[in-house]
């Protein structure tokens, strides 16, 4: 059955259940509708003053009609968007700004694109970029046409709401780094809540290899996996096998959503700083690696409120 827009009178009903104090899956068996509806129209919709059905509805149906204030790609629009690149503005935060002071709505993603078009056209718009290395490219150049080779992959729209929340351990993110001359890789996993990290060097990104070593390295936490969101680089292709080997759902990020994976992005970022871009990755022994996943679960958070990933996690 397709799906149906909350009315103003579920909304009413929804308000009415929040003053009684019904949980979220409470609410949703009332108005049978999926929990992760109601979740998504509470977070979205909530005001300074809480949860109110008609101005949850008049959100809701402004979001709507902004989503289809589409504006054509004119070349007025073009030459703002290619001004603010050379002024070293990121596409999210052009398409940001374009939405919230014109009322422009085009998307990252084709900010994206129109800089690699430039690039294969002679132009320079990608030199602006703040990561402009064949390590950031992939999330807007030619390889991203090979992405809708995963067979079978859920996207993470599909992902429950609660992930989100981060209120229970076993929800993690994952991805690889390379190194020198894209030889040798390491597989990132990094568990959502208390930032649980895992390291495992590979020889390669064979998508059969990094499976292999995922279902080995994770074994030893399979009680503690419930879901794994990757990047969409081919070498997760082998998914499905990961998936029955460790019982967990697999989700995947939208394509030039890096953001959807923050924690991942962010502890990548720890790493890089044992292992630094451009590292010949065969100089590093494998207790080299578990050294540096030791120092990084074990220092403290501020975010965990100083304690460290190991002390939440194990």
């Amino acid at each position: 059955m397709a799906y149906q827009q909350l009315t103003l009178e579920e909304r009413s009903m929804i308000y009415g259940f929040c003053k009684a104090g019904f949980s979220i899956s409470k609410i949703a068996n009332e108005l049978n509708r999926h929990k992760s509806t109601i979740s998504r129209e509470i977070k979205r919709n909530t005001g300074k003053r809480g949860y109110r059905s008609k101005q949850a509805d008049e959100m809701s149906k402004l979001r709507k009609k902004l989503a289809y204030k589409s504006v054509k790609w004119t070349f007025e629009v073009e030459k703002q968007i290619e001004l603010l690149l050379k002024e070293k503005w990121s596409p999210e935060q052009i398409s940001a700004y374009l939405k919230k002071q014109n009322g422009i709505s085009i998307s990252h993603q084709r900010i994206y694109q129109h800089v690699e078009f430039n690039k294969e056209s002679g132009g320079d718009l990608h030199k602006h970029l703040r990561q402009s290395s064949k390590e950031r490219r992939k999330k807007y150049g030619k390889k991203a046409s090979k992405r809708g080779q995963i067979q079978n992959r859920v996207s993470i729209q599909e992902r429950p709401v609660d992930v989100d929340e981060r209120k229970e351990c076993g929800h993690w993110e994952g991805d690889t780094i390379i190194g020198k001359n894209h030889k040798g890789a390491m597989i990132t996993l990094v568990e959502r809540k208390t930032g649980f990290t895992v390291i495992e060097k590979v020889k390669s990104k064979n998508s059969d290899l990094v499976a292999e070593r995922i279902i080995d390295k994770m074994s030893k936490y399979k009680n503690k996996i419930k879901s794994i969101t990757f990047d969409n680089g081919l070498e997760f292709a082998g998914h499905e096998i990961i998936a029955k080997k460790l019982k967990c759902d697999i989700y995947f990020a939208d394509p030039y959503s890096s953001y959807q994976r923050g924690t991942n992005e962010n502890t990548n970022g720890l790493i890089r700083q044992y292992f630094p871009k451009g590292s010949n990755f065969d100089i590093y022994t494998d207790s080299d690696v578990i050294n540096v996943m030791n120092s990084l679960n074990d220092r403290p958070r501020k975010r965990l409120e100083f304690s460290t990933p190991s002390e939440l996690f194990l």
